[in-house]
């Protein structure tokens, strides 16, 4: 019960905070007329290549939006582990104890960043959630991927390399992710509307957070079925990776139909030697721009789609050098990450 009332008064505590601070900072110019708003960037992790792209695409964001009556900061912070929900809710409580006009969020987890996230809105500081889909009303826009898309374009492209007829396995990435969800349901969904004669004989195992979990799922997965599959479909960036590594160890990688998600140089190396057949591709750099761009927008009060969707493409061997997909392959990290 004590501690029931403690948490109560903390988060009363935290609200009174965030309202003053955001009010101060939304409603005070510098010394010389300039407006300044202040963006806290939060991915779900650090350390994939995905999320350089998005911290890339927020510098952008900052660089082109800050005006001579407008300074646009950003500040970026995330957890290192894509499981660490604990925190990433501590990063946003964070965040608003220190009263940022607004969050640009990531949520590794589509129910537990709820609370945190309501709260803010609560203090005044508003929310545009990128990547993965939160499960509230209490957000300005949803600026993402049509993951379901993606994995209806991976069905697509697995039945076209097995000639639509055969075995796959579909590796999962972890429970609560609600973009890879929605890419394991559109590949799914697809498979058993438009491919009756694929047959998808596991699709209940997950890779976890790192390339290294998803490297022993990998395992055991091949360990079990390795002998009876003609394909396999992982939905992101590490459950690719440690399957691609798996199959390697095993001399399998090039001899079945292989799919991934998102973009690595490993993963252009392995289409390049035939050892992966293709993978679907997001945006994240323009789409952590463009929700740092929307948060500017909505901040300024002008008005905003709630739902804004970034694209999603296939990338085979057979269009990898095409300009388009190397642009998707190749964002400008570099320039903006110095």
């Amino acid at each position: 019960m004590r501690l029931k009332i403690a948490r109560i008064i903390q988060c009363w505590l935290l609200l009174s905070l965030g309202v003053f601070l955001a009010c101060s900072f939304s409603c005070t110019k510098t010394s010389t007329g300039v407006k300044r708003f202040s963006i806290a960037v939060i991915p779900k992790g650090t350390t994939h290549e995905f999320w350089k792209a998005i911290h890339a695409g927020a510098v952008k964001a900052e660089q082109e939006l800050s005006t001579a009556d407008l300074q646009v900061s950003i500040t970026w912070k995330g957890p290192l582990r894509e499981d660490d929900r604990e925190q990433q809710i501590q990063v946003v409580e964070g965040f608003l104890s220190q009263g940022v006009n607004g969050v640009v969020l990531a949520p590794l987890d589509s129910r537990a960043l709820v609370r945190p996230v309501e709260e803010a809105a609560a203090a005044g500081i508003p929310t545009v959630i990128i990547d993965s889909a939160l499960d509230s009303s209490k957000i300005v826009s949803f600026v993402a991927t049509d993951n379901l898309k993606g994995g209806e374009l991976a069905a697509d492209r697995m039945a076209e390399l097995l000639h639509g007829k055969g075995k796959v396995l579909l590796l999962k990435y972890q429970e609560g992710s609600a973009s890879t969800t929605d890419r394991e349901q559109g590949f799914l969904a697809k498979m058993k509307s438009a491919y009756p004669e694929v047959e998808v004989i596991s699709s209940d195992q997950y890779a976890g957070p790192t390339r290294d979990t998803a490297k022993q799922a990998s395992e055991n997965l091949l360990n079990r079925f390795g002998n009876d599959i003609q394909g396999v479909f992982c939905v992101n960036e590490s459950s690719t990776a440690g399957m691609l590594l798996a199959l390697q160890d095993i001399g399998k990688a090039g001899k079945i139909a292989f799919l991934g998600f998102d973009a690595t140089q490993q993963f252009v190396d392995a289409m390049r030697n035939k050892q992966l057949n293709g993978v679907v591709v997001q945006n994240p750099f323009n789409m952590c721009y463009l929700g740092v761009k929307t948060m500017v927008e909505h901040l300024q009060g002008k008005p905003v789609e709630p739902r804004v969707d970034t694209g999603v493409t296939m990338i085979t061997p057979e269009n990898l050098d095409d300009p388009a997909s190397q642009t998707l392959l190749h964002p400008p990290v570099d320039q903006y990450l110095k």
